[in-house]
């Protein structure tokens, strides 16, 4: 049974254009182990579940970050806070990894990845899952450890701008 999803096929422009609309809170991801330090800027992070705790995070698998995630396969989601979009820019440029650990402080830890000193919420997570979509990779990660920082707001990205939300 033909839908409308069938009849119309979205351009990349107009799909573009309508997530810029979509508020999302700005995380930097981060790797370490046997593939090296990496790290990307993402806000297609969102929670599956509760039992057990469970994260995804969207990846582009053309992202220089993109092959030392996957196979190192563990991660560290770094909520940033409303004064860190400084970092955001650097994890989303083209800048080599070792210049992007430059902005920010960062917390080494045997067998994990890095953790920003001052995110709102960095989550620990082990890669159980990958889903390969169109350009991305859907990584379904089990949350390993959380930790949590009182901040005065959080980083949001917005019609491809910086936004930050604060307390009143």
């Amino acid at each position: 049974m033909p839908t409308d999803l069938d009849a119309n096929e979205v351009s990349m422009l107009a799909f573009r254009d309508a997530m810029a609309h979509l508020g999302a809170a700005v995380h930097v991801i981060t790797t370490d182990g046997a593939s090296g330090r990496a790290g990307f800027t993402a806000s297609a992070v969102c929670s599956v579940t509760d039992t057990p705790p469970s994260v995804l995070v969207c990846v582009n698998r053309t992202s220089s970050a993109y092959a030392a995630t996957i196979a190192n396969g563990v991660l560290c989601i770094n909520t940033l806070s409303a004064e860190q979009h400084g970092i955001s820019a650097a994890f989303s440029s083209k800048q080599p990894m070792a210049a992007r650990f430059e902005h920010g402080e960062w917390i080494e830890r045997h067998e994990r990845a890095p953790r920003l000193a001052h995110a709102m919420v960095s989550i620990d997570c082990k890669t159980v899952s990958r889903i390969p979509v169109g350009t991305h990779d859907i990584l379904v990660c089990k949350v390993i450890e959380l930790q949590t920082n009182t901040q005065p707001g959080v980083l949001i990205y917005y019609n491809r701008e910086y936004h930050r939300l604060t307390h009143t």
